[in-house]
C-alpha cells in the first residue's frame, strides 16, 4: 500500500493538510455526479428568471408588502430562503449578488411600512435592520438566508455588522432593546426585536396587522389555488385566526432560537461573548428541562420559575404544549404546539459551539417521553401531539397528553440520530429513502432524488410562467410557492447534511467544498461528489471530475464550519494519515474515486473562515 504523508499527525490540527491527494484512476461519470452539475446550473438559472420577473430595481419584491406573520415581512425575504444555501454549494455567483441587493431592497421596502391598528409597526416594519418584535418561529423564518450567508460570504463587513448588531439585542448591548434578562438567564418575551421585549398582552393586530384593498389569493386558506378573495371581507377571520394568541410575558422555547444569531456572530469573529452567551442561554434552558423531569418547559415567568406567567403551568403560552385554539379563519379546533421549533436550534447549535452531547440527549430524553405513550391503533403507530389541560377531552385537574396522531417526528429524531451516530437512535428511523442510501439498501436513490429534484423544479417553473397574480394582487406568501431552488437532496448527496424542511437554519454536514481556483465557496465545475455513507468516526465519498479534458482541484472541509477534522484517507490501495479541517483534491480529468474518510466529529470550535484564510 502506497503511503502519502499529507500533513504531520504531531501537534494541533492544520487547517489544511498538503500536497494534494491525486485521484488519476478513470471512472465513467455516474448518472448523479452529472444530475447534480445539471441541477446547480437549473436551479440557478432559475432563480434569475424568478429575480427578472419578481423583483424590480431597487431590490423590491413586487407584492403589496403587509405587516403580520400570516403574510408579512418574514414571508417577503423567505422567499430567497435558500439561494445562499444554492451558492455554497456551487451555484453560479449572480445568486450572492442577487440576495444582497434583494435584502438590502427588502428592509428598505419594509422600513417604510407604515401601520395604523398596531404599534409595532407604526414606524416600519424594522428598526436598525431588524423587526421590531416578532416571534422567533417568524424571525427565523425571515433570516434563513441571512443565516446561510456566512457560509461563502465571511468577509463581507455588511454581513458582520449586521451578525453582530442583532446577536448584541440579545446581550443589552442596545439600550433601546432590554430583550435579555442576565439575572434570570431569559429572553423576557416570546415578542422581541429591536424594540424590546412586549410585556404586555399582544393583540390581534399584532399578529394580523391592517387591512388592504383589494383581492388576493391567501395562502392560509384553503381555497388559494381556484380563487381570489377580497382582502376586506376575509379580514375579520384573518383576525379570528389569531384570536388566542395573546399571551406574550416570560421567556418561550421557541426563543432558543436566537442562538442562531450569537452563534454565527462567534463563527464570524471569533469573539468569545457570543459563545458565551449561547451556552449561558442555553444552559440555563437546559437545567430547567432537567428539573422538569425532561419535558422542555414552553414558558418561564419573569422571576424565571417554570410557567412563572401561568400559575406554575409550565405547558402553557402561545405556540406551548397545549396551545390547541378554536382558529376562527379556518372554522376548526387547532393543535398547535411548536416545541421543537426553537428547542432543536438552540441546543445543537451548543453542541456544534462546544462538542458537548449532553445538549443532544435533552432532546432524545424529550422523544422517549412522547414515545412512551405511544399506542397503535389500526395497525398504525400514534404519539401524542400535545399536553396540559385539554380543551375537548375528558380533564381530571391534572396535565395529561392528548392528540394522538400518525405524525412521529421522524425528522426530528433523524437530526438526533445524524448528531449522536448512535445505533439505538437510527432504530426509531425507517431505513428507507436517503437513510436507506447510507445503509446500503437503495443504490439507485442518488440519481432517483435528484431527478425527482429537477421535476419540483420544472413545476415550480410552471407556475411561475402561468402565475395568475399581478404585483397590486400578491401578497407575500405567494411567491413561497414559487420560489425555484431545490437544495434539500444536494444537502443529503453532497454533504451528508440534513434540512427537515428548513427549521434549523444551520447547516449541520459532514463535508463541504471549496473551489481553490477560484477562491470560493462550492463544488467547482465538472466536480461530482457523492456521501455514501456515515459512521460515528468516518465518511465514504465518492469524487469524480467528468469533465474528460481538464483536471479539477477541490478542497474537502469536515463539517460545514470546520467543526470536525480529519484523520486519514484511504483510495484506489492508498493511504494518507491526515490532521486537518479540510484536504485538497486533484482529480486527473475523467478520473473518480471512493475515499473512505477517518474523522473526529466536534473536534474544532467551528468557524466560517475559508480554508486558506484560517
Amino acid at each position: 500500500m502506497r503511503l502519502i504523508v499529507l500533513s504531520t499527525l504531531l501537534g494541533a490540527a492544520a487547517a489544511v493538510a498538503g500536497p494534494p491527494i491525486t485521484i488519476d484512476t478513470p471512472m465513467r461519470p455516474p448518472a448523479w455526479a452529472l444530475l447534480e452539475q445539471e441541477l446547480l446550473k437549473a436551479d440557478s438559472a432559475a432563480c434569475e428568471r424568478f429575480y427578472e420577473k419578481y423583483v424590480d430595481a431597487r431590490g423590491y419584491l413586487l407584492h403589496v408588502p403587509r405587516w403580520g406573520t400570516l403574510d408579512g415581512p418574514d414571508d417577503a425575504v423567505e422567499t430567497f430562503h435558500n439561494w445562499t444555501l444554492l451558492y455554497a454549494l456551487g451555484g453560479k455567483d449572480s445568486l450572492l449578488e442577487m440576495w444582497k441587493r434583494a435584502y438590502d431592497g427588502h428592509l428598505r421596502q419594509y422600513s417604510a411600512l407604515r401601520t395604523t391598528k398596531t404599534e409595532l409597526a407604526r414606524h416600519g416594519a424594522y428598526f436598525n435592520e431588524f423587526i421590531t418584535m416578532s416571534d422567533w418561529f417568524h424571525t427565523g423564518e425571515g433570516l434563513r438566508a441571512f443565516f446561510l450567508q456566512g457560509l461563502s460570504d465571511p468577509d463581507d463587513p455588511v454581513l458582520i455588522q449586521r451578525m453582530k448588531r442583532f446577536a448584541g439585542l440579545y446581550m443589552n448591548e442596545d439600550p433601546e432593546a432590554p430583550n435579555y434578562d442576565p439575572e434570570h438567564k431569559i429572553i423576557r418575551s416570546i415578542w422581541n426585536g429591536s424594540k424590546g421585549p412586549m410585556l404586555r398582552r399582544a393583540t390581534v393586530y399584532d399578529w394580523v396587522g391592517d387591512p388592504v384593498e383589494g383581492r388576493f389569493h391567501l395562502l392560509h386558506n384553503p381555497a388559494h389555488d381556484t380563487k381570489m378573495l377580497d382582502f376586506m371581507t376575509w379580514y375579520p377571520r384573518m383576525l379570528a385566526h389569531c384570536a388566542e394568541y395573546l399571551d406574550s410575558a416570560g421567556d418561550n422555547f421557541l426563543n432558543l432560537a436566537a442562538t442562531l444569531l450569537h452563534t454565527n456572530a462567534y463563527m464570524l469573529t471569533g469573539e468569545e461573548k457570543y459563545r458565551a452567551w449561547v451556552l449561558e442561554y442555553v444552559g440555563a434552558w437546559k437545567e430547567r428541562t432537567e428539573a422538569n423531569g425532561g419535558m422542555i418547559p414552553s414558558n418561564i415567568g419573569l422571576d424565571g420559575t417554570l410557567g412563572g406567567e401561568h400559575d406554575g403551568q409550565w405547558w402553557k403560552g402561545t405556540y406551548g404544549w397545549n396551545f390547541t385554539i378554536f382558529d376562527g379563519e379556518l372554522q376548526q379546533t387547532a393543535h398547535r404546539n411548536y416545541f421543537d421549533a426553537g428547542s432543536w436550534p438552540g441546543f445543537s447549535n451548543a453542541l456544534l459551539l462546544t462538542g458537548d452531547f449532553s445538549y443532544i440527549d435533552v432532546l432524545r430524553k424529550q422523544m422517549d417521553l412522547i414515545y412512551a405513550q405511544k399506542r397503535v391503533e389500526n395497525g398504525r403507530t400514534l404519539i401524542p401531539r400535545m399536553y396540559g389541560d385539554p380543551r375537548g377531552y375528558k380533564y381530571d385537574g391534572k396535565p395529561q397528553w392528548y392528540h394522538w396522531t400518525p405524525d412521529l417526528f421522524t425528522d426530528r429524531l433523524t437530526e438526533i440520530y445524524l448528531w449522536s451516530m448512535d445505533r439505538r437512535d437510527l432504530e426509531r428511523i425507517p431505513i428507507e429513502g436517503w437513510i436507506g442510501f447510507l445503509e446500503g439498501r437503495d443504490p439507485d436513490y442518488p440519481a432517483k432524488a435528484l431527478q425527482g429534484e429537477f421535476e419540483r423544479l420544472r413545476m415550480r417553473m410552471e407556475r411561475m410562467r402561468k402565475d395568475p397574480t399581478a404585483p397590486e394582487t400578491r401578497l407575500a406568501d405567494w411567491l413561497l410557492r414559487i420560489t425555484p431552488a431545490q437544495t434539500d437532496e444536494l444537502v443529503k448527496l453532497m454533504l451528508g447534511g440534513y434540512f427537515s424542511r428548513g427549521r434549523i437554519w444551520m447547516l449541520h454536514s459532514r463535508v463541504r467544498y471549496f473551489d481553490p481556483v477560484r477562491r470560493r465557496a462550492g463544488i467547482p465545475p465538472d466536480v461530482g461528489a457523492l456521501v455514501e455513507k456515515l459512521g460515528a468516526d468516518s465518511v465514504t465519498l465518492r469524487l469524480v471530475n467528468t469533465n474528460p479534458v481538464e483536471a479539477r482541484e477541490v478542497v474537502v472541509q469536515a463539517g460545514a464550519y470546520a467543526e470536525h477534522r480529519f484523520t486519514g484517507v484511504r483510495w484506489n490501495g492508498r493511504e494518507a494519515p491526515v490532521n486537518a479541517t479540510a484536504f485538497p483534491v486533484k482529480l486527473a480529468p475523467g478520473c473518480g474515486a471512493r475515499l473512505e474518510i477517518g474523522m473526529k466529529r466536534y473536534a474544532n470550535r467551528p468557524t466560517l473562515r475559508f480554508p486558506w484564510d484560517r
